[in-house]
């Protein structure tokens, strides 16, 4: 009976978030919430599944055509680790293959060293009250590890502390600040304050990846490893770099099956420790189980950010327990998808959902002045074009809610051309 590929077929689904991620991350990624699933069906009936978070992805953000042809009519192992077709249609090629030989989808990828793996809740950036409730909520379901976003928009040191307070002592927090940390000298002073939390075990991409020298002098002058991203934009320095030079610890290491792979081997052969990241739904977590599986060194609590949805579109639990997750070990991704709530959340194919309406937010500085934005890309900006003071104590974010009022919407229709800062602010 032939396995060749008879059918690839796609469809979108709008999955709800919970109410925390909710409210926080419509400031930057709203459109999280957006999937492609796809089904490759092959000519022996065997079906895989994969799914694509359409505006964060590698490869192609949705099934071309081009792609369709070029793997309709051939046995799934032919192309499924060209990381080029995207997410969706790579992941269902394996699906599809292990399926097809009955066998888990480790057994695809390499030798098993591990049979359950390490896995972090995620969130974004929190007001301290919504980290403290997402850590609550995620050692009730087993998690001993929390990756979140350090930002300038809130009292870093404060909020650390009213989370750590909260915390037992085994709990880790990574702390991702994304290049925040924008110069060596800035940077050290706060990573060194932050050192007085036992709990923070791991800062990731503290200052910008370009930044050779200053992360040889952050990573000899803080007690706390260091993790960078695996090359991802033009001027990052390549993985040799980083390892030859000293500037980090560890790697984050996300992409296709192939790139993963050769990061994967890279890390082994310098035994630097990794945590995957392979971000969307309980498909793309199976994914990354199976993945951390056979990584000898993923050391590190993977994140997948499946815990952000009120619903999944997967029937299968994956639970933890002690931080860990068990390697699905039924053919394939081991996963099942639940019919109803895609039927549920299926959805017309949608343009990136950003900025989200009626948002404003205003960044109260210690200082008495406010700024107003629309959106986090600007203050992004902003903060990289030096306009802004390093993460200083007592600044606070919030949202202003439209009160219908034409001096709010005056307001909002001049913070979304640009930053409004103002000494007395009329919210």
């Amino acid at each position: 009976m032939s396995h060749a590929v008879r059918s690839v077929e796609t469809f979108w689904v709008d999955l709800p978030l919970r109410p925390v991620p909710a409210r926080n991350m419509q400031r930057e990624i709203p459109h999280w919430t957006l999937f492609e699933i796809c089904r490759v069906e092959l000519e022996s009936g065997v079906v895989g599944f994969g799914e694509t978070m359409v505006y964060y992805t590698w490869g192609e953000p949705t099934v071309t055509d081009a792609a369709r042809n070029r793997v309709t009519g051939k046995h799934p192992a032919e192309n499924m680790w060209d990381d080029s077709l995207g997410a969706g249609l790579q992941i269902a090629l394996f699906d599809a293959a292990a399926k097809a030989m009955d066998a888990p989808l480790h057994q695809l990828l390499g030798q098993q060293v591990r049979d359950r793996c390490f896995i972090s809740w995620w969130d974004i950036d929190l007001p301290a009250e919504d980290w403290i409730s997402e850590c609550q909520l995620a050692r009730e379901q087993g998690y001993t590890s929390f990756k979140t976003k350090a930002r300038p928009w809130w009292d870093l040191i404060e909020q650390t502390r009213q989370l750590c307070q909260t915390l037992p002592d085994h709990f880790e927090v990574d702390m991702d600040f994304n290049g925040f940390g924008i110069d060596t000298a800035h940077c050290t002073r706060l990573c060194k304050e932050m050192e007085q939390f036992h709990h923070v075990v791991m800062f990731e991409s503290p200052l910008p990846h370009r930044d050779v020298a200053g992360y040889r002098h952050l990573r000899r002058h803080t007690e706390i490893p260091i993790s960078m991203h695996t090359p991802t934009h033009f001027g990052d320095p390549s993985m040799e770099t980083c390892i030859r030079e000293e500037m980090c610890d560890g790697f984050v290491v996300t992409g296709g099956a192939t790139r993963i792979q050769r990061d994967g081997l890279t890390c082994q052969a310098f035994n630097k420790s990794l945590f995957l990241q392979v971000v969307g739904t309980k498909i793309a977590a199976a994914f990354g189980l199976h993945l951390g599986a056979v990584l000898e060194q993923a050391h590190w609590p993977a994140v997948n950010c499946h815990q952000l949805f009120e619903r999944d579109c997967i029937s299968t639990e994956l639970p933890v327990t002690n931080g860990q997750a068990l390697v699905p070990e039924g053919p394939g991704l081991g996963i099942e998808l639940d019919e109803e709530a895609i039927e549920l959340y299926r959805c017309e194919r949608k343009d990136k959902p950003y900025p989200a309406p009626d948002l404003l937010i205003a960044i109260r500085w210690p200082a008495g002045s406010t700024t107003y934005y629309t959106h986090t890309a600007q203050f992004w900006e902003d903060w990289y074009r030096g306009r802004l003071p390093f993460f200083p104590r007592g600044v606070n974010l919030e949202h202003i809610p439209n009160d219908g009022s034409a001096d709010w919407a005056d307001l909002r229709q001049k913070a979304l051309e640009g930053a409004v800062h103002s000494s007395a602010p009329p919210f």
